[in-house]
């Protein structure tokens, strides 16, 4: 007879998921009551206030889709594109790729600016691009790409589309809640993002967000939106204001109590403090790797606190080494991707587990395993630093 699963207990220091908060991990226990009772109704305009808060917009338009950052990235993308659009995709790792996806697959025409992996989008390559393309609808780029861990300028990016009359699509999967996200302030007209990495959340909700212009391209549409789920005119029949809330979907009730917790947390916390949070401990980390003699793969101006890609010592098996943190530390960091493949670790830094103590597990962990395959870093170093930049 099969028996219960128990997983077993890790420290999550990969790309995602991140570690949940305990406080969010009980709110998932509370008792299950209808997406349509009366205090459900009530959590769900405090979840939509918070996370009003986290985006930084008053945009009523504002919710948890019901389904993991992809969907999210496919509400933007299905709600605001037509067939015969024209849409600026930029593409500087994996997550650019997907956009180009999405864009093709609803009709829409896809004018690629490609960057190297690791470099942020170049907005002069962005500004030639609607020079040489008439007629654009849409900007499309990723703020903090996740294959490589480098964050680009929002605020300048969705500058240019707007004066250029385009809207701007954004992926804020891996910035909302570790990097400062502005999506009034700087203009962002539709942005997505995923509970899973610097809230603290488990994965399965993508926090959304349209802006009044996104809104009225999405009234003004020529044809229906091809999918139903996805449709924002249909979904705000459930998520909109009031107390009346037409039934749309079964919304997943323990999860949004965990979504609802982990922006609690934020809140308590205080946003600007939570990014001020991830820079420092990322300082920390930065410090006893390059002390180890570990480098990055993302120039300092440009690199996430959150997400570091760092390079594999020559020679080394990157495999074996993550392959033995689980198995010796229960500490995971991920592999690199595409071309990264093989040539980097990619190590979180996100939510809940971004502290010192995952820090220094994390340095010491690494450089255990690193010396019993003999790799050639500078040993008993990088605790050392660590802990100068710790006691400042």
């Amino acid at each position: 007879m099969t028996k219960s699963f128990y997983p077993p207990l890790r420290t999550l220091m990969g790309p995602g998921p991140s570690d949940v908060s305990p406080r969010v991990l009980a709110a998932m226990a509370r008792p299950t009551i209808g997406h349509l009772d009366p205090e459900f109704i009530r959590m769900m305009d405090e979840v939509k206030q918070m996370l009003q808060y986290a985006f930084k917009t008053d945009s009523p338009l504002t919710m948890p889709i019901s389904a993991p950052g992809s969907a999210g990235m496919e509400a933007c993308f299905v709600n605001l594109v037509e067939p015969g659009d024209k849409v600026i995709v930029c593409q500087n790792g994996v997550f650019g790729g997907r956009m180009k996806e999405n864009v093709e697959r609803f009709g829409g025409i896809a004018i690629m600016v490609e960057d190297e992996w690791g470099k942020p989008v170049d907005p002069a390559k962005v500004e030639s691009a609607f020079a040489a393309n008439s007629d654009v609808k849409i900007l499309a780029f990723v703020h903090a790409e996740t294959s490589t861990g480098v964050l680009s300028d929002a605020k300048h990016l969705c500058q240019i589309a707007r004066d250029n009359g385009a809207l701007s699509i954004v992926d804020a999967v891996t910035s909302l809640g570790g990097s400062e996200l502005d999506v009034a302030g700087w203009g962002i007209d539709a942005v997505y993002s995923g509970t899973q990495k610097c809230l603290s959340c488990p994965p399965g909700i993508s926090p959304i967000s349209f802006s009044e212009r996104a809104v009225e391209a999405i009234e003004k549409r020529q044809s229906k939106t091809p999918s139903w789920f996805l449709d924002q005119k249909l979904v705000m029949g459930y998520w909109g204001g009031g107390a009346k809330r037409a039934y749309h979907h079964t919304a997943p009730v323990n999860s949004l109590y965990a979504f609802h917790e982990s922006l609690v947390m934020l809140e308590e916390e205080g946003l600007e403090n939570a990014w001020a949070r991830h820079r420092h401990h990322h300082d920390a980390l930065r410090a006893g790797l390059e002390a180890m003699g570990i480098g990055f793969l993302v120039d300092e101006p440009y690199r996430l606190p959150q997400l570091n890609s760092v390079f594999v010592p020559e020679g080394i098996d990157e495999a074996k080494v993550r392959s033995q943190l689980l198995a010796n530390y229960n500490l995971e960091i991920g592999a690199g991707l595409g071309a990264l493949a093989g040539k980097v670790w990619r190590i979180g830094l996100m939510g809940s587990a971004c502290n010192k103590q995952n820090v220094l597990l994390c340095l010491s962990a690494l450089e255990n395993t690193l010396s019993g395959m003999g790799a050639d870093i500078a040993k008993g170093q990088a605790l050392t630093a660590a802990e100068a930049f710790y006691a400042k």
